[in-house]
C-alpha cells in the first residue's frame, strides 16, 4: 500500500454519514436498545459546542479521543474544558453517566494545520486525553485497557456514533489493520463515518477487547467511497498524557507545541480524496 499523500483531512468532530468500504458494504451492529449496549457503557458521545465526537473511558476519570476533537471547527481555537461533556453509554437522549471535562492534554508534537488538513505526523499524534470533573464508577461503566500495536493484518473493530445514527452506538465488528507506519500511524479498512472522530479501535486479546488506536482521518476515492481509515496507535502516547494530567491539572491545556487542529472541507491529492469522518 502506498503512503497516503502529504495532507489528509482530519476526521470531523461533527456528525456522521455512513460510508461504503471499497471492499464492499460494511456490516454495522446498531445498538438500538439498552440491552444491546451491555459491556459498551464506557464508550460515549463527547459533546462539544456545535458538534460531537466519540470517546472511551480508560480510567474512572479519563477519556480517550482524538486531539482534533478538542478544537473548535470554525475558529480553530481550543475548546475550554468545561464546555465539553462526556456522556458514557449515550442512547437516545439518556446516558449511563454524564461528566463535564475539567482538563485535557494533547501530545507536545501534535502539529495541526489550519483548515482541517493534517500531515501524516499530525495524524500519528492525533490523540487527546480528557480528565473528568468527577470519576465514573466502575459499576456504571467499566473502563477499557490500552493494547500494544498488533502485527499487520490483525482483525479489529470500531465502536462509534455518527450522523444518521448519532443517537445510538454502532459497531463494525470485522475490519483489519492493513498498514503500519514508523511514526505510529495505522491504516485500517474500516468503514468510519462523520462523527467517528476519536472512536476507539478495539483488538481482542485473550478474549478481552482492548483499545489499539483512535480514529483520525479517512481517504476516499473519486466516487466518495471510503478506501482507507487512519488513526494513531495509542500505547506509546497515553502514559505520558496521563502523567501530565495527574501531575498538575492546571497545566492540562494546550501549551507549547500543542497547537490547534482545524477541520474543514476536502482536498484532492494523488487521485484520492481525503475527507473528515
Amino acid at each position: 500500500m502506498r503512503r497516503a499523500a502529504a495532507l489528509a483531512l482530519a476526521l470531523a468532530a461533527l456528525f456522521a454519514a455512513q460510508g461504503v468500504r471499497a471492499q464492499g458494504q460494511a456490516v454495522l451492529d446498531v445498538m438500538d436498545n439498552r440491552g444491546a449496549m451491555l459491556g459498551w457503557e464506557a464508550v460515549g458521545r463527547l459533546d462539544t459546542p456545535g458538534g460531537f465526537c466519540t470517546g472511551a473511558l480508560i480510567a474512572r476519570d479519563l477519556v480517550l479521543t482524538a486531539a482534533h476533537c478538542v478544537y473548535d471547527r470554525a475558529s480553530a481555537a481550543p475548546i475550554p474544558a468545561g464546555r465539553i461533556l462526556f456522556r458514557a453509554g449515550y442512547h437516545r437522549g439518556t446516558q449511563i453517566a454524564a461528566r463535564e471535562v475539567s482538563a485535557w492534554v494533547v501530545p507536545p508534537n501534535y502539529r495541526p494545520a489550519p483548515g482541517g488538513y493534517q500531515s501524516g505526523p499530525a495524524i500519528a499524534s492525533d490523540v487527546a486525553l480528557l480528565k473528568l470533573s468527577s470519576p465514573i464508577f466502575s459499576s456504571e461503566a467499566d473502563p477499557f485497557i490500552i493494547h500494544e500495536n498488533p502485527p499487520e493484518g490483525s482483525t479489529v473493530s470500531v465502536v462509534s456514533y455518527g450522523r444518521g445514527r448519532e443517537e445510538v452506538l454502532s459497531r463494525e465488528r470485522d475490519c483489519a489493520v492493513v498498514e503500519r507506519y514508523r511514526n505510529g500511524e495505522l491504516a485500517f479498512d474500516c468503514d468510519v463515518t462523520f462523527g467517528s472522530s476519536g472512536a476507539p479501535v478495539f483488538i481482542r486479546d485473550n478474549g478481552r477487547l482492548r483499545i489499539l488506536a483512535v480514529m483520525s482521518a479517512i481517504r476516499q476515492d473519486e466516487r466518495g467511497r471510503t478506501t482507507v481509515a487512519f488513526g494513531p496507535g495509542v500505547a506509546g502516547v497515553v502514559p505520558a498524557l496521563a502523567a501530565r494530567l495527574r501531575k498538575d491539572d492546571s497545566r492540562a491545556t494546550p501549551g507549547t507545541g500543542a497547537r490547534r487542529v482545524g477541520v474543514g472541507g476536502e482536498r484532492r491529492a494523488g487521485g484520492a480524496r481525503f475527507v473528515r469522518p
